[in-house]
């Protein structure tokens, strides 16, 4: 499913492998891409919160989605995220992928300074569309004021949407609030809701949301592409329950400890690759015991 004009479906918060450098691994990004979008992934959110994002340059950053595109993953199954402290440095990342041909991207909202007012938090995102200036821009808001402490309002959604008609068109919720979401999706009708925890995705589905971009579906991309495709089929409740149930023990087990040092861990080991457990600083690999107690059957 495209993720163009308005991203419906299953996108996986992808992790970025490292090599030994601590730079990011090309190789490895790429074949994990193809095995998500192979598990039933509509497209792949890279450089976000779970993909260490903020830790890389912005150099490393353009050189991973040039990656991503050169290796034959489709550009409207992308979605890198491209806002970052520095204003300009948001307009050049969200430039560099219109020039790939990646024409929907997410975007956080400047993060370095807190008490921002609406105002300011507009302002930003405005300059940024009109710096960029290019008619096929696609952008997904991204609400954590967990880690940004910068909450995107609903009046700078609003006020975002009229300013920009056809731009903004989805927002990761990534808040954890149900209630939140539900509402953004009775607020905001054509606006895509996105679920950034796997276990809301199937309720916000059935108030009208339109999918997930999450970290577990590093993990469990099956069983999320199942629930998104038949959660409204009577005839495959049973199943979709089922599915529901391992997607929710998934995202139980990668929580135990530190969350993206955990799937680091558990895809390591799903795929024999120790390389995967590498975290660029200050993000560290999970303790040995830790790793041990989070891998016992």
């Amino acid at each position: 499913m495209s993720a163009a004009l308005h991203p419906r479906g299953v996108f996986c918060a992808a992790l970025t492998p490292l090599g030994e450098d601590l730079a990011p691994d090309h190789a490895r990004f790429t074949a994990h891409c193809r095995r998500l979008l192979e598990e039933g992934c509509d497209g792949i959110a890279l450089l976000g919160t779970t993909g260490e994002a903020n830790s890389f340059s912005t150099g490393e950053r353009q050189a991973l989605l040039e990656a991503a595109v050169a290796a034959g993953i489709a550009p409207e199954r992308l979605l890198p995220g491209t806002g970052v402290a520095a204003l300009t440095e948001t307009v050049a990342l969200t430039r560099h992928a219109l020039s790939l041909g990646v024409t929907t991207v997410v975007m956080l909202p400047p993060f370095y300074y807190k008490g921002v007012s609406d105002d300011g938090v507009f302002a930003s995102y405005a300059e940024v569309i009109e710096r960029v200036a290019d008619p096929r821009l696609r952008v997904v808001l991204y609400h954590i004021p967990q880690f940004s402490a910068v909450p995107l309002t609903f009046p700078v959604i609003e006020r975002l949407r009229e300013r920009f008609p056809g731009t903004f068109t989805g927002i990761k919720d990534s808040a954890g609030d149900l209630a939140h979401m539900e509402a953004l999706v009775e607020r905001f009708p054509g606006l895509a809701v996105l679920a950034g925890a796997d276990p809301l995705m199937l309720p916000l589905l059935r108030r009208g949301g339109a999918g997930c971009i999450t970290a577990t579906s590093n993990l469990v991309a099956a069983d999320l592409a199942f629930v998104f495709r038949h959660f409204s089929d009577p005839a495959r409740a049973a199943e979709v329950e089922a599915a529901q149930a391992r997607v929710v023990a998934a995202r139980n087990q990668a929580s135990r400890f530190a969350q993206m040092a955990s799937l680091k861990t558990l895809l390591a080991a799903r795929l024999d690759d120790a390389g995967w457990t590498r975290m660029r600083p200050p993000m560290l690999p999970l303790p040995a015991e830790e790793a041990a107690a989070l891998l016992a059957p």
